[in-house]
C-alpha cells in the first residue's frame, strides 16, 4: 500500500497552507544596499531614479544569507528591484539587460532555491507580508506588505487579498490529504469528511476573493500595478527575453507572475483529476510548476500519481459521497467563474478605456503570457468535465 501523504513533508502548513509562515522582514547589514532600494521602490520608480541606484549598487555575495527565510526574502527583494528596473519607463520601453550587480546575485539565490530569477507568485503573494501588531489577528487591517510597487492602497490590497485567498486554502489542503489517505484504507467516511473540508475551503476562498473589489481600484491595477508583474516570455515588448549580465551570454525568457502559479489551485485540480481540454492550457499549467517552490510542485506531482479519486467515488455506490464530490467540483468551477469576472473588471474593462478609439480588436494577455480570458474559460470548462453527474 502507498504511504499516506503528510503536508509537513511538502512545506505546507495546516494553518497557513502554502503561505510562508513568519517570513523574515530584514536581511543582515551586509545586504543594506538591496534592502534600501527595495523598501523605497515606489518613489525610485516614480522619480525615475531606480536605474541610477541599481548601477551604483555593489556586487554582493549570497554567502551571508542564512537559512530558507533569508534566501526567500533576498529573492523577493531582488525580484521587486528587477521588475522595477525592467519596467521603470513603462511597458513600451523595457530594459533588455539586467546589470551584473543585480543579475548575478539574483540568479545565484534563485539557483539555491530552485526557482527562476523573476518575481514569482511565491514571492510577492506568499512571502511578502508582515503583521502590524503581532498580538492582533491575521486579518487585512492588521497586515502590510514588506515591499510595494507604485499603486499605494491598491498595491497593498492586491497582494494581501491574494495572500488571504491562499491562506483560506489551508483547510482544503488538509481535506485533500484526509480524502486521499482515507482512500488507501477504503474509509469512505474519511473520504467524505475530507471532501467536506475541501468544499468549505473553496467557498471561503471565493468569499475572501470578493475583498479585492473593496481594496483594489481596477484602473490603478491595470494602468499602474500590472506592468510590474509582466515577464519576458511570449511578450512582444521583449521578444528576445532578458539578458542577465555576468551570468550568461544568452537571454532568458521567463513568464511573469500570475495566479496560475498558485500551488493550491493545482492541488485541487490534481485531487479531482481535472484534465485540460486544450493542449496549450495543459502545457502552460505544467510549465508554470517550475515557478513554484520545489516542495510545493512535488506535492502536486504526488497527488497526480495516486489512484484517481473520481473513479473511487464513482464506483463507491454511495450517493452521498458522489454528491459531496460533485459539490466540491462545482465550488471550484464557481471560484474560476469569479476569477473570470475579476479579469473582466480589472483587465478587460480598463483595457477598453485605455485603448478607446483603437479599431484593432485585441485580447489582453495575462501577466503570465497567456490570453487571459480564453485561458481561464478553457480551464473552467475543463473543470466542469470531472463532474460525476453533469448538470
Amino acid at each position: 500500500m502507498e504511504p499516506g501523504i503528510q503536508l509537513e513533508s511538502f512545506h505546507v502548513s495546516s494553518t497557513m497552507g502554502f503561505v510562508l509562515d513568519d517570513p523574515k522582514t530584514d536581511l543582515p547589514e551586509y545586504y543594506h544596499p538591496w534592502m534600501s532600494i527595495a523598501m523605497d521602490l515606489p518613489h525610485l520608480i516614480q522619480t525615475h531614479q531606480l536605474w541610477d541606484r541599481v548601477h551604483k549598487m555593489p556586487l554582493l555575495s549570497i554567502t551571508h544569507l542564512e537559512g530558507h527565510r533569508e534566501q526567500r526574502l533576498a529573492h523577493l527583494a531582488l525580484g521587486f528591484i528587477t521588475m522595477g528596473y525592467v519596467w521603470q519607463e513603462g511597458e513600451h520601453q523595457p530594459v533588455k539587460t539586467l546589470p551584473r550587480q543585480l543579475a548575478e546575485p539574483y540568479c545565484r539565490v534563485s539557483e539555491a532555491l530552485d526557482m527562476p530569477p523573476i518575481l514569482l507568485y511565491a514571492d510577492c503573494v506568499l512571502a511578502n507580508w508582515k503583521l502590524r501588531d503581532p498580538a492582533r489577528p491575521f486579518e487585512i487591517e492588521n497586515m502590510d506588505t514588506i515591499f510595494k510597487f507604485p499603486g499605494e492602497e491598491s498595491c497593498r490590497g492586491f497582494f494581501l487579498v491574494s495572500l488571504l485567498v491562499e491562506q483560506a486554502a489551508c483547510t482544503g489542503m488538509e481535506g485533500i490529504v484526509m480524502a486521499m489517505n482515507s482512500m488507501l484504507t477504503q474509509d469512505n467516511r474519511g473520504v467524505h469528511d475530507g471532501l467536506e473540508m475541501v468544499n468549505k475551503s473553496l467557498l471561503k476562498m471565493k468569499e475572501v476573493f470578493r475583498l479585492m473589489r473593496k481594496h483594489v481600484e481596477p484602473n490603478v491595477f491595470y494602468g499602474t500595478l500590472r506592468i510590474f508583474f509582466t515577464g519576458w516570455k511570449d511578450n512582444p515588448a521583449l521578444p528576445g527575453g532578458l539578458l542577465y549580465e555576468g551570468v550568461s551570454t544568452d537571454s532568458r525568457q521567463l513568464r511573469g507572475g500570475s495566479a496560475a502559479q498558485s500551488s493550491s489551485i493545482q492541488c485541487f485540480d490534481a485531487l479531482f483529476g481535472v484534465k485540460q481540454m486544450e493542449a496549450s492550457a495543459d502545457s502552460y499549467l505544467k510549465d508554470i510548476r517550475s515557478y513554484m517552490p520545489p516542495a510545493h510542485r512535488q506535492l502536486i506531482e504526488v497527488l497526480e500519481s495516486r489512484k484517481p479519486l473520481r473513479s473511487y467515488v464513482s464506483n463507491s455506490g454511495e450517493q452521498d459521497l458522489i454528491d459531496t464530490y460533485d459539490k466540491c467540483v462545482k465550488a471550484l468551477v464557481d471560484l474560476r467563474c469569479y476569477h473570470l469576472q475579476a479579469v473582466t473588471s480589472y483587465v478587460s474593462a480598463p483595457s477598453k478605456t485605455a485603448y478607446r478609439g483603437d479599431p484593432t480588436p485585441r485580447e489582453e494577455k495575462g501577466t503570465g503570457g497567456t490570453n487571459a480570458f480564453s485561458f481561464l474559460k478553457s480551464v473552467r470548462d475543463s473543470t466542469k468535465n470531472v463532474l460525476i453527474k453533469p448538470e
